[in-house]
Order: structure tokens, then sequence, then C-alpha cells
């Protein structure tokens, strides 16, 4: 499972176990981006605190791995690249890339779109009520034969709701796992400014 995992959410643990559930994988790793060559929209936050995170969110989990493939690798993160690391070290793994169905829309922007989908299989996943037809719209027929939609059950929480929420002053309970909640505080992650409301 790959992201920018800024923060990581309970939304990003729950479809990491839906699909670990799902598919049988025997685990689930969690690579955070090292520079993610999408997020221009906002000032990503350093790659050591998100490493941090994962890890603290995936601890009680023994089948979620944390992995620093991306983050120890120069230049942008590419899936393409970290694919292709993967089966160098393991050869006779068989490799899923769990990621968001919106994120499948932009595919085709993706580094060589068309060897990632001969390296892994696509896990796609959605909320319910996600519009299916969507992806058959927007997403080549060949990369879609590579793609496993799954939904998930909803979990309705983005890293950009937890970044506003945070600088608003607003709790963030429940929406990501209690030591990342700490951690954000600790750290004074995304405009936290000690007001009491946000630490509720």
């Amino acid at each position: 499972m790959g992201g920018t995992f800024d923060p990581i959410h309970l939304g990003h643990l729950a479809a990491a176990e839906e699909a670990r559930q799902r598919l049988g994988l025997a685990r689930v790793l969690f690579v955070p981006a090292g520079q993610p060559p999408h997020k221009k929209t906002y000032q990503v936050t350093p790659a050591q605190h998100r490493w941090d995170m994962t890890v603290l969110a995936t601890a009680d989990n023994p089948l979620f791995f944390p992995s620093r493939l991306e983050i120890d690798r120069p230049g942008p993160s590419y899936a393409v690249d970290t694919l292709s690391q993967l089966h160098q070290a393991y050869p006779h793994h068989e490799w899923y890339f769990i990621t968001g169905a919106d994120a499948l829309l932009e595919l085709e922007t993706w580094k060589e779109p068309e060897r990632l989908v001969t390296l892994c299989r696509i896990v796609a996943v959605t909320r319910p009520g996600y519009d299916q037809g969507l992806l058959a719209r927007r997403v080549p027929a060949a990369l879609l034969e590579r793609t496993i939609t799954l939904e998930v059950p909803g979990v309705a929480v983005s890293s950009t709701e937890i970044r506003h929420r945070v600088a608003q002053g607003l709790p963030i309970r429940y929406l990501t796992t209690d030591a990342v909640t700490a951690y954000i505080y600790k750290y004074e992650l995304y405009g936290f400014s000690g007001r009491p409301s946000a630490a509720s």
C-alpha cells in the first residue's frame, strides 16, 4: 500500500485489512512516499514524520509492515520503481498495489503505467456508493483488466480533512489512531496551535 500518509488514518488501515482478508494476502507493506511526484497543492510533511506515524499506526497488527523503500530511495517516488525493486528482492512473490479508486483515475499520468500493471495487480479501493462506471469510463481497458475493485466499509475520513481539522483546532480522535493523534500534537504538525479543543 503506497501513499503520502500525511497523516495515515483509519481509512488506510481499514482498506489494508479488507484487502488482506479478501484477497488472502500474506502481509501488507505500507510504503510512505519519499518525494510524492503528484502532491503539488500543499507542503508535504517531512518524510521522517510521515514514516514515524506509519510505524505507530501499524504497530499493533503483526501482518502490517512499514517499509522505508521509497523514503530511502533518492528522487521522486514512483510506484513502478518500487514494484521493480520488490520484484528483484522477492522474485517469486505475487504483488498487489492497494490504492484509492480516485488515484486510479490518474493512472495514465503515472510513470510507465503499462509496465506497472505487469508487475502487480492494482487493488482499487472504493467506498459504498462509489460510481463504479467512472473507472470503466476513464481508465483504459488494458489497465482496468489488471485491476481489482474492492469496496471497503465506509470510513469517511481523508488526510486532507485531518490536516484541516488540526489547523482549525477541531478534534481528530477516531479519525486516526490514538498514537498518531498524540504524535501530531507532540510535534505540532499541520498548524496545531495548542488550543484545548484540538486535543479533545
